[in-house]
């Protein structure tokens, strides 16, 4: 039984997050139909980070598994391999929809292989344009606009006291039977020659809004609203409440998601789901791996 992985990027604004709901347009949903129309039945998909809408993605994971018989018959007597085959019927239906999703790649992997729980890591952006001068129309959809010039020097230090190993409980919407305890190992924010500054985040996962509710605080502070060193102050009360800020998603986008060698695919994700245990429904929705 063949484990598929599926690369792709999405224009976030065009939906309403990931994850597929009744009536709704999600990039889950988006997905499941064109599997659907190109395999006859519905196919349950793991993803590696939930988005939630107006975030983008250039790099996000998902696999599925297919019948061995479903798999060879993809080409349908034409001259192409499976994933060859998988990659152009399944973008043709997706290209038919809105074009907000592109299928970049399709490939075979091992069994052990778990867009969710075998992730080394994921890193986002988040772009921000704080002055009017800078606000460009032609990327008002993956870009922060800002009224009022920010300190992106002091926004970068706050990013720097929290790298580490963390309880952001005080930066993360709460989830029942969810774990807080995040490993951020990256957090960068500058100013390009342009003038646009970008942050730059990498962290083992990321819990619901820590992203935004993080790049929130740095604003915070960044505006002149919080004093310096707030960021890690906050820390050391890990509840959430309303003094936490969420940046606009728009300007948020997942960049891409690590994985280690296939040798060592199972014992990353057994490590994982050891980490964030499984109490009551699904493991998906008890990880809580997401940066909305």
């Amino acid at each position: 039984m063949p484990r598929i992985r599926l690369d792709l990027a999405y224009d976030g604004n065009a939906y309403k997050g990931w994850a597929a709901q009744p009536g709704l347009q999600t990039v889950e949903g988006a997905l499941h139909e064109a599997l659907a129309t190109i395999l006859r039945r519905e196919v349950r998909v793991t993803v590696a980070g939930r988005t939630d809408a107006g975030v983008h993605a250039r790099g996000q994971v998902v696999h599925l598994d297919l019948g061995d018989d479903e798999w060879q018959g993809l080409a349908r007597g034409r001259d192409l391999l499976p994933h060859e085959a998988m990659l152009r019927r399944l973008s043709g239906v997706l290209n038919c929809q809105q074009g907000a999703v592109v299928l970049k790649s399709v490939s075979v992997v091992p069994e052990t292989f778990d867009a969710r729980f075998s992730a080394l890591s994921r890193s986002y952006s988040y772009r921000i344009a704080d002055r009017r001068e800078l606000w460009d129309p032609l990327r008002r959809h993956d870009t922060a606009w800002i009224r009022g010039a920010v300190d992106a020097r002091l926004m970068d230090a706050e990013a720097t006291a929290v790298l580490g190993l963390h309880d952001f409980g005080s930066f993360c919407r709460p989830r029942e039977h969810s774990t807080t305890i995040r490993e951020l190992q990256a957090f960068t924010i500058r100013r390009g020659a342009d003038g646009i500054i970008t942050a730059t985040l990498t962290a083992d996962a990321f819990c619901h809004h820590m992203v935004r509710a993080l790049i929130g605080g740095c604003l915070d502070v960044g505006e002149g609203r919080r004093a310096p060193g707030w960021l890690f102050s906050r820390l050391q009360e890990p509840s959430w409440d309303q003094r936490v800020r969420l940046a606009p998603p728009q300007g948020l986008v997942l960049e891409s998601v690590a994985y280690p060698r296939e040798d060592q695919l199972a014992q990353r994700a057994e490590q994982t789901r050891a980490l964030r245990p499984v109490h009551t429904g699904t493991a998906e929705s008890a990880v809580n791996d997401d940066a909305e």
